[in-house]
């Protein structure tokens, strides 16, 4: 989920969405001010030194001490006297900082409910563990994201995907509020616990708007019958909110539980640290070896290569070919698998064969009309080939698929942003805080050069090129789906008027 607004006085700061307002009208207000504005309010009362201050306004960049100081000056000159006899909103401590001195009040996400789709919609809250062991913890986010897998195959529904769902673990909240957040009517929220070979599912299906209980059932079963369980519980809500169906194509279920645990616990290090990355790379490589016609741990492993590959600043043929060579093992396996397509579907399109790729995103989108990161993946590729509003429509369908999503989506719409000329937006979505990263920032950088912006688009360039040193135009031009020329030489024009390298 996003950050909280911050209330203090007749001011209203939404640090992600990058707003100020005094009484419910926006403020204009700079990009580093409202940085360090959102690092004081974000901490009342504490004292922040000035290099952790400088560090939040101006990341990975060394900048003169003068700086802070004049932006400080403009932020009390910007919030005037909080109040009377009350001083500023902002103190100095001498030598050492500054400190938020006013009262803040914690305003919620600020999130305008979603309109309801025109079908059935659920989200699927993260399954608590109920045992005494932590490392159960797998076990039931496990079966939490096979029933959301299970669900969203069904054409019938509209499925929230599985970052949105987890952004809820392990936090109370009201279901009437989650269902508003996610736009959903329905909610599947339950339990699980494994101990001596045996498994115990609790699960209910709530009614939000009317807070009724549609369904609730106890599960009790033997280890061994776990995807069974699955099964009759994803039966179960479909049949409660459609009725009885045709089912989709059976999936492929692993046949070692251990290869099982290990998958579910890489698929949390995928987006991490390049260290979380090999950590998860062993786990899958071991995940394989127990259950070698698992197919979704090829799909992970095979998404692992492709990571390294696009960390590494370019491909090497070797990494692509381990990549696309693990993609098809998986799609071999269990082609009924969506995410397994896609996976293809992406790799193939960087690879140059188009034709393939865009069978592999067609039979994807038919098997699960609700996995978002397909339409995430296509939108990349179909702004790269020229069809720039297909692209923006694609992207827009994987946000209301997951309102909280991996900050990789929003370098797609950033990217898709910039391609229909919109460089405001695109400036906007990219400076949030789910997206504001190194490899963002070459979009970013773009979009402020073509406002006339060049001094930020050449300071965000520079910051781009420190975690991607070895970047060129040229390279990335070669490497990335390109189909489309005009497409191609706008990005082009972009990146050289933010000083990036030929």
């Amino acid at each position: 989920m996003q950050g909280s607004r911050l209330g203090f006085g007749p001011f209203v700061l939404d640090p992600g969405a990058g707003t100020l307002l005094r009484d419910d009208v926006p403020v204009a207000i700079g990009h580093r001010a409202l940085e360090l504005l959102a690092a004081l309010a974000g901490r009342p009362g504490e004292i922040l030194g000035k290099a952790e201050l400088m560090d939040a306004a101006w990341p990975g960049m060394a900048v003169e001490e003068g700086n802070l100081t004049v932006q400080i000056a403009q932020l009390r000159k910007l919030l005037g006297p909080a109040g009377e006899g009350t001083g500023e909103w902002i103190a100095t401590v001498p030598r050492v900082g500054y400190r938020f001195a006013g009262a803040i009040e914690r305003l919620g996400v600020g999130r305008n409910p979603l309109p309801l789709p025109d079908k059935p919609s659920i989200a699927v809250l993260p399954f608590v563990n109920v045992s005494n062991d932590p490392e159960q913890d797998s076990f039931a986010d496990g079966l939490t994201e096979d029933l959301i897998t299970d669900l969203s195959r069904t054409a019938g529904l509209f499925v929230i995907a599985r970052n949105s769902a987890f952004a809820y673990k392990g936090k109370a909240a009201d279901m009437g509020a989650i269902a508003g957040e996610l736009g959903v009517r329905y909610l599947l929220e339950g339990s699980a616990r494994r101990a001596a070979g045996r498994v115990r599912i609790n699960a209910q299906l709530v009614d939000a708007a009317s807070g009724e209980h549609l369904w609730a059932e106890r599960f009790d079963r033997g280890l061994d019958d776990i995807f069974a369980v699955q099964d009759e519980v994803a039966t179960r809500i479909v049949e409660a909110l459609l009725g009885r169906l045709r089912s989709p194509p059976p999936r492929h279920r692993p046949s070692n539980l251990e290869a099982y645990d290990l998958c579910v616990r890489a698929r949390r290090l995928m987006d991490d640290t390049p260290q979380a990355a090999q950590e998860a790379h062993l786990m899958l490589t071991r995940a394989v070896s127990l259950d070698p016609h698992y197919a979704e741990a090829y799909r992970w492993l095979a998404v692992n290569h492709w990571m390294g590959w696009v960390h590494s600043g370019g491909p090497t043929e070797p990494t692509r070919g381990v990549a696309l060579e693990l993609a098809r093992k998986a799609v071999a396996i269990d082609p009924n698998d969506a995410g397994c397509r896609w996976i293809l579907a992406y790799l193939l399109a960087y690879d140059g064969s188009f034709a393939e790729a865009d069978a592999e995103f067609a039979r994807a989108v038919e098997l699960d009309p609700n996995e978002a990161d397909t339409f995430a993946a296509l939108s990349d590729v179909t702004v790269l080939a020229g069809r720039v509003a297909e692209g923006l429509e694609y992207i827009q369908k994987a946000f209301r698929l997951n309102p909280f999503p991996a900050s990789w989506y929003y370098l797609a719409l950033g990217q898709a942003q910039y391609a229909a000329g919109d460089y405001q937006a695109a400036v906007e979505t990219l400076r949030r805080d789910e997206t504001y990263r190194t490899s963002s920032r070459r979009f970013l950088a773009a979009s402020l050069a073509q406002l006339g912006r060049l001094e930020e688009a050449r300071a965000e360039a520079e910051l781009f090129l420190v975690g991607n040193p070895h970047f060129s135009i040229r390279h990335w031009a070669a490497t990335e789906p390109f189909r489309d020329e005009a497409v191609l030489a706008h990005c082009v024009e972009g990146f050289r008027k933010a000083g990036l390298p030929e």
